[in-house]
């Protein structure tokens, strides 16, 4: 349906936009992109990497640590590992599918030592392999890449997919933000590792996290899986973007006259926080972590504290001010619907990878930050990378005789008379998703006020003029993109009249057994949602 919501035109080779050619090109620099660049290339495929900001510092895992599934296969340790997360995500989670990831999380950890990772050491020298520090892991993974023979594109976004007449991806365009020049990229195979969507709430890392590869997807005609799923909030201070919430275990959580708040907390009675905080704020305190406590979570996560220490403040001590900023799908589950084990989406030639891809194959409908995300990217990217190699090599010989179509819709083939005001749209999609009366406490005739709203924008942009230049089309592109996911997300929360996983109704507070199925979605102008059953087959 969204594939034909546009007219596509032709890729015109005296456009004045720099050429590319390869088997496979992925988008997006993060560690689910890094790594399948490298699975591709050692798959024999000619790899072209383009990164909206610098491949190895850009998104949410280059500037802080995050914990991994790193579980070992002696004893019962990943069958107790899997059991916590398929109860906790709703029973939507396939066996098979963790299984894999966990041994393919474990294969590439090895990978990772013999790369020269710094994994640290215990008392008795045996490596800790469950947290990675981001700095210093992208900074190994761009390395890696380049070793690899993958060329990378950085500071230059996708801006579209190209599609051949069978509807068959075969590439993509975009622009170099820096110097203002266009590309088109002319491949067989296309990953699209973009991350999710944060909707520029300014939690750390999710600036460059707008959704733009899902909406070139599903302009491509892909469809995705669990976005109602994508109502995850981070916990930070105030006046800071660090969303890691691990360390508010050990938190208090107080009002302004100092008085602890019943059932506020991080991992549990988060949703207390939300409700209070929309009466009055709320600060917390770190003081229930001991002396042992506090000097390991400076060595574990020294990002943490750069806020607090700069403005004096001493958080095992001193009340400070938090919030709760919304992530999506950076910490949500939804994503593109993959069709088979080499996460192949549902348009041929185009896979997905890490946030960009729905991870409730292996979470269900609860995720969160780290941990299980950081095993998802590493390796779904893996798998994507070396599917994509394969289906770009076979495509490789007949790609000169393809007619390359743009499959790009808003702010480059619409047709009208002014063009529309990307911050304006970005202010309005935020007031729909950011308050937590609408997103984290959902409600049917809430859902559908905002559906309204939105879907009469997204009206407004279909008939809206192009960007005038490249650049101004990146900008527009992404608040387009933001649009797209919250209609998404909002039409496959109204079909699910329960409360399962991070989604909450609060006209349907409890699990439905009937409802223990997938929400797929699609579509532009006109959003679907449609079942499909969760597969019960077990590895």
């Amino acid at each position: 349906m969204g594939a034909r919501d546009f007219e596509r035109q032709a890729v015109s080779g005296a456009d004045g936009a720099i050429q590319h050619h390869a088997d496979v090109l992925v988008i997006g620099g993060g560690p689910a992109g890094a790594w399948a660049a490298v699975s591709a290339a050692a798959q024999g495929a000619r790899v072209l990497l383009a990164d909206k900001g610098f491949c190895g510092t850009s998104g949410a895992t280059a500037p802080s640590g995050t914990g991994l599934w790193h579980v070992s296969p002696d004893g019962k340790a990943r069958e107790e590992a899997k059991a916590s997360r398929y109860a906790m995500g709703g029973q939507l989670a396939e066996h098979a599918w963790m299984d894999r990831v966990l041994a393919q999380t474990w294969d590439n950890v090895e990978r990772l030592k013999d790369w020269g990772y710094p994994f640290p050491a215990d008392d008795q020298g045996t490596l800790r392999c469950t947290s990675l520090q981001g700095p210093e892991y992208m900074r190994l993974m761009r390395k890696r890449v380049k070793e690899s023979g993958a060329r990378i594109l950085d500071h230059s976004p996708a801006l579209e997919l190209l599609v051949d007449e069978h509807g068959t991806v075969c590439g993509a365009t975009g622009v170099n933000r820096q110097t203002g020049d266009t590309w088109v990229a002319r491949t067989g195979a296309v990953v699209i590792a973009t991350g999710g969507c944060a909707f520029l709430s300014r939690a750390l890392g999710c600036n460059v996290l707008t959704g733009d590869g899902q909406l070139m997807a599903a302009e491509a005609g892909a469809a995705l899986s669990g976005m109602e799923f994508s109502n995850a909030y981070g916990l930070g201070p105030a006046f800071s973007s660090v969303t890691k919430s691990l360390f508010y275990n050990w938190a208090t959580f107080y009002t302004a006259d100092g008085v602890a708040i019943e059932g506020a907390g991080s991992s549990k009675g988060r949703g207390v926080i939300a409700q209070t905080l929309q009466s009055q704020p709320v600060f917390a305190c770190l003081d229930r972590a001991d002396a042992q406590i506090r000097a390991w979570m400076r060595t574990a996560q020294p990002n943490f504290f750069v806020s607090f220490d700069r403005q004096g403040i001493d958080p095992f001590s001193q009340h400070f001010p938090v919030t709760l900023r919304l992530e999506g799908t950076v910490r949500g589950t939804g994503g593109l619907h993959l069709v088979d084990d080499s996460c192949a989406t549902s348009v041929p030639g185009l896979y997905a990878a890490g946030d960009a891809a729905t991870r409730e194959l292996i979470c269900g409908g609860f995720t969160g930050g780290g941990s299980h995300n950081a095993a998802w990217a590493l390796s779904s990217g893996f798998w994507a990378g070396a599917g994509a190699a394969v289906f770009g090599r076979d495509a490789r010989a007949g790609l000169a005789q393809r007619t390359a179509l743009r499959a790009g819709g808003v702010a480059l083939a619409t047709r009208g008379a002014s063009q529309f005001d990307s911050a304006e749209v970005v202010r309005a999609v935020q007031a729909e998703v950011f308050p937590y009366e609408r997103n984290w406490f959902r409600e049917g005739d809430a859902l559908r006020d905002s559906l309204g709203r939105l879907d009469a924008l997204w009206a407004r942009l279909r008939t809206s003029a192009p960007a005038a230049t490249a650049t101004e089309a990146v900008r527009a592109r992404e608040a387009a993109a933001m649009l797209a996911t919250s209609r998404w997300m909002y039409r496959s929360a109204l079909q699910r009249t329960e409360t399962r996983g991070m989604h909450r109704r609060r006209e349907h507070g409890v699990i439905d057994p009937a409802q223990r199925h997938r929400l797929l979605s699609g579509g532009l102008d006109e959003v679907w949602v449609q079942r499909q059953a969760v597969q019960e087959v077990s590895a």
